[in-house]
C-alpha cells in the first residue's frame, strides 16, 4: 500500500508498505478520507518521521481478536494514536477499537474526517481541564465560558459540546472565521461572537462588556484553542485566582497568570491512549466520547467542521501541510480523498 511519511520542513516522502495487521484491541481500517491538523506538520516535537495521520474515516478492513463491537465493511471514524505508526495518511490505517466509532449513513466520509482529533481536544479541555459538565449532565445553572479561537476546529468543537451541555453564555473570540463563530452560537442565552482584529484593548472592552452583561467580573472557565502570543494577552486578565484554564499550546511565564490555584492546563489528544500517562481514565473517556459524537452526529445536536478537499489524494498532502504552516487556512479543515491518489493498491 502507499504510505506517507513527513518528514521536517514539511517534507512529505512516500513509501510502500504492507497492510498493517492489528492487535488484539485494534482494527485495520481501508481509509476513504483523512482529515489533516496543525500538529502534523509541526515534527520538530516527534523522535523520528512517522505518518503524522491520526483523523481517520473509513471501512472496516480486519479487527483483532478482542473487538467485539465492529466487524469488516463497517463504516466508521476514528483517531489514530498519537506518534504511533500506521497513521491515517495510507491506504490502510490502524486505530484502537476504543476510539472509533460507528458513522451513521447520513454522515459523509469527508465530515467525519474533521472530527476525531480536534473533537477529542476539546472534549478533554471542557470535561478533564475545566471540568465542566457533559451533554448527558448538563449545567442547571449558568456560568460565562470564554473560548478564544472559536473559529479553530478545537474551538468550534467545544462550542458545539459546550451548547449541547448548557454552558452559557459562550464568550467565542474569532477573527476570519466570526462568521462561522456566531452561526453556532445561541444569542438568546447571551452567547456572543468578539471580535479580535479590533485589536487588543477593543477585545479587552468587548469581554469585559460581556462578562458584565452576565453580572459577573471573571469567566467561570477559559478554553484558549489558540494559546499563542495575543490569546493569553486577550485570556489572563480575566482569570481570577480559581479560573481553570485549558491550553492547547503551553503558556509562557510571560503570560501573567494569576495566583493561586489557576494554572494553564495542557490538553493533549494522546491523554484518550495514554500516550502521556495525564491523566487516568483516559481510554474510557476516548471510549465513551467516541460513541457520544456519533450519537450527536446520528440526533443531529453535533456535526464536523467546514472542510475543504484538497485534490489529489495523498499527493494533496505536501501542499495542505504547507498551507497549514503558512497560516493560509481559516475556519476549516483539510481533508484528503485517498481514491483520488493515483496507482493506488499497485504495491498491496
Amino acid at each position: 500500500m502507499k504510505e506517507l511519511i513527513i518528514h521536517e520542513g514539511p517534507r512529505v516522502e512516500q513509501i510502500n508498505s504492507p497492510i498493517p495487521v492489528p492487535k488484539d484491541d485494534e482494527i485495520v481500517i481501508e481509509v476513504v478520507v483523512a482529515g489533516c491538523n496543525p500538529k502534523d506538520y509541526k515534527t520538530y516535537w516527534v523522535p523520528k518521521p512517522i505518518n503524522q495521520g491520526d483523523d481517520i474515516a473509513g471501512v472496516v478492513h480486519q479487527v483483532g481478536l478482542k473487538v467485539l463491537e465492529f466487524r469488516p465493511s463497517d463504516r466508521v471514524f476514528a483517531l489514530h494514536q498519537i506518534q504511533a505508526p500506521h497513521g491515517a495518511y495510507a491506504e490502510y490505517a490502524v486505530a484502537s477499537a476504543a476510539t472509533t466509532a460507528h458513522l451513521p449513513p447520513e454522515t459523509s466520509f469527508e465530515e467525519a474526517a474533521t472530527i476525531p482529533l480536534a473533537a477529542i481536544t476539546a472534549a478533554l479541555g471542557l470535561y478533564r481541564t475545566l471540568s465542566l459538565p457533559p451533554p448527558w449532565a448538563p449545567r442547571t445553572l449558568p456560568g460565562p465560558l470564554l473560548i478564544y479561537g472559536g473559529s479553530t476546529a478545537v474551538g468550534a468543537f467545544a462550542i458545539k459540546l459546550a451548547r449541547a451541555a448548557n454552558l452559557h453564555p459562550i464568550m467565542a473570540v474569532a477573527g476570519n472565521g466570526l462568521g462561522l463563530v456566531s452561526s453556532l452560537l445561541d444569542s438568546a442565552a447571551g452567547d456572543v461572537a468578539l471580535d479580535y482584529r479590533n485589536g487588543p484593548e477593543q477585545l479587552q472592552r468587548d469581554i469585559g462588556n460581556a462578562l458584565t452583561a452576565s453580572h459577573v467580573k471573571a469567566a467561570h472557565a477559559v478554553f484558549d484553542a489558540v494559546s499563542e502570543n495575543a490569546s493569553w494577552d486577550a485570556c489572563t486578565p480575566f482569570l481570577m485566582a480559581d479560573t481553570p484554564l485549558a491550553t492547547v499550546l503551553p503558556y509562557p511565564e510571560t503570560a501573567h497568570l494569576p495566583g493561586g490555584t489557576a494554572q494553564a492546563q495542557l490538553v493533549m489528544s494522546g491523554d484518550v491512549h495514554d500516550v502521556f500517562g495525564v491523566k487516568a481514565g483516559g481510554r474510557d473517556f476516548g471510549y465513551v466520547m467516541m460513541r457520544a459524537f456519533a450519537r450527536g452526529l446520528q440526533e443531529g445536536w453535533f456535526s464536523g467542521h467546514p472542510f475543504e478537499v484538497v485534490p489529489g489524494g495523498l499527493y494533496g498532502v505536501q501542499s495542505g501541510l504547507e498551507r497549514l504552516s503558512k497560516g493560509e487556512v481559516s475556519a476549516k479543515k483539510l481533508v484528503y480523498r485517498i481514491e483520488e491518489t493515483t496507482g493506488l493498491r499497485a504495491s498491496s
